[in-house]
Order: C-alpha cells, then structure tokens, then sequence
C-alpha cells in the first residue's frame, strides 16, 4: 500500500489546501462596483476601462507614463532635520516617518525629475500621496524649491503634480513656511519667462491648495478630482446649509471657472507638451477640429423649386 500512502493521498488531501491569493488582485471599482482584474487597470493608467473612473496612480507609475519612453533622471533634493520639533502624539514622529518609508519604499512625499515629453524638456514634480498623506513638509518644500531653481537654470517649464492632504501638522509653522517659499519660487519662474503648469489630482486639499496648487499658469484636473480647502464637513457647519453633491469636484470647479480645463489621463501627456509649446512660442500640433457647422433639419419647410420652363414670349409690337 506504499504507492496509495505516497502517490495518492498527497495529491487528495491538497485540493483542500488554501490558495494564497494576493490582495490586490481584483480591483473595485468605487462608482459601479466592478471587479477589475490589477493588469488591465495598469495597463488603462488606473482608469476604469468601463466608468472611466480614475484611481490613485502611484507616483513611480505616473513618471514612466509621463516621459518619452519612462526614460527620466531623478533630481537630488536637498536633506533637512527629520525632526526638528520632536514631536510626539500616539506615535513619535520619526516612528512615523520610518513606517512610511518601509510601507512604500521612499524616502519623502515628492519626486522632481527632468526629462523629455513628446520631445519637449521638462522638469516635472509628483507628489506621493502615499507617503503619509503627500503632506507639505520641510522635505517636499525644499524639493519643489529646488526644482524650480532647476527649471529655471536649465530654461525647461515647470510641471506640478499635485495631491496632499494638505500641511504636515508634525512639523507646525516650519510646514506652514513651505507655503510662501514655494511662492517664491513660483515667482522665480515668472520672472525667467517659464510656464508653470498644475495637474491637480485627488485629492489636493489644505494648505497645498491654499499655495502652489492654485498659483499656477494653467490649471488641469483629472475628471472627478476632489479639490478644496477645508473638509465638506466642516465647511456646511460653517455656513448651515447643504452643499452640492458634485462640491468640490474637477467639474464643479471647472464650471464656476476655478480651473481652466478638466482633461482625462489618457489625454494628460499630450495636453501639458502641448499648453507647454503654446506659451513657449514653439510649433505645436494643434488638434484637429470639425469646421463644418452641422445642418439645421427642418422637414416643415418646402424648399423652393426652381421653374424650368421658358418664359412665354411677349407678341412684338410694330412700330
């Protein structure tokens, strides 16, 4: 009974082994509730295929996406102390930082690289919003600084990826100082000529949306971005009444003129590159449009028809 003990009961007894299956495997789509499979959602830029909604796109995926062949070279950003108040709530805050890095496999909430977008140089900036939240702190200032300082020696437009919850409240006024810093260096980019694009995405809240968010050239937004200040909470509680469903979203903010246009991921590469040659006074190739203008259909009215027989002649009158 050797061949049954070795050959067959391992074999029975493994169908009832548990498979371990990944959990990110199968992605839920928010609107609908469909189940998309992880490599056709990469694969569409994390948009849903179906409902075309956008999901959070991590920010290493957003920069191969973005530049001409993923190839792009990082820019070193400047060190600051880690924690310069030694703050300390449920957890110490270096706790927290040290989670972080080992939960996403990076040392801040930003990424600045330069490289080339249909051709075009750019230095582009992504913030991680898994990263505890994309938060403003001294780190992500002095990256977007240095950045810009960047752009502007190398003469290329600046691009902002936008999406933070806002200041970063471990760091108290040296977060909020990252605000008019990052003004600064706005105004640098001006003053070189440079255009300063913004691609707010979801969410761009706080203290992020009360600065650069909202300081730059042209403003785009991802379709269904939530975009604001202060919480819808807090802000109904404030003024006492029901706030639009839609409040707060790209649309809603495209239609009372707070951003310029609203435009989907897919479309997002080729829309900065060219806004981008437009204000640096390059040839660009503009999309074509239909100049036709379409026809009226009025089946009430008869068209004339055109009388094709000939006049009768007038008798000639002798003189």
């Amino acid at each position: 009974m050797n061949w049954i003990n070795s050959i067959v009961r391992p074999k029975i007894s493994g169908l009832w082994k548990k498979r371990e299956v990944p959990e990110n495997l199968w992605i839920k789509c928010p609107e609908t509730g469909e189940m998309v499979f992880h490599r056709d959602l990469e694969a569409n830029l994390w948009v849903i295929p179906s409902s075309g909604h956008h999901m959070r796109m991590p920010a290493r995926k957003r920069l191969d996406s973005f530049f001409d062949e993923g190839n792009y070279t990082r820019l070193e950003t400047p060190d600051v102390t880690a924690d310069p108040l030694k703050f300390r709530d449920s957890k110490r805050y270096t706790d927290r930082l040290k989670e972080a890095r080992s939960k996403t496999g990076e040392e801040e909430a930003i990424h600045v690289a330069q490289g080339k977008v249909n051709g075009m140089d750019l230095t582009v900036a992504i913030q991680d919003f898994a990263f505890v939240g994309g938060s403003l702190g001294m780190a992500v200032g002095e990256a977007i600084l240095s950045g810009m300082m960047k752009a502007v020696e190398d003469k290329t437009p600046f691009v902002m990826f936008a999406a933070s919850g806002g200041a970063r409240m471990q760091e108290g006024i040296l977060s909020l100082m990252q605000m008019p810093r990052t003004t600064a260096g706005i105004q640098m980019l001006r003053e070189a000529g440079l255009p300063y694009i913004v691609v707010l995405t979801n969410p761009t809240t706080g203290g992020v949306s009360a600065s650069y968010a909202m300081l730059g050239d042209v403003h785009i937004a991802e379709p269904g971005a939530m975009i604001g200040f202060a919480g819808r909470r807090v802000i109904e509680q404030t003024v006492r009444e029901k706030l639009p469903d839609d409040f707060q979203t790209a649309e809603y903010l495209l239609d009372h003129g707070m951003v310029d246009m609203v435009v989907p991921r897919q479309e997002m590469k080729d829309t900065i590159s060219r806004v981008c040659g437009i204000l640096m006074k390059r040839e660009v190739e503009l999309p074509t449009m239909a100049l036709e203008a379409p026809k009226a259909e009025n089946n009430d009215v008869e068209e004339p028809t055109q009388d094709t027989q000939e006049p009768e002649k007038q008798p000639e009158v002798a003189e």
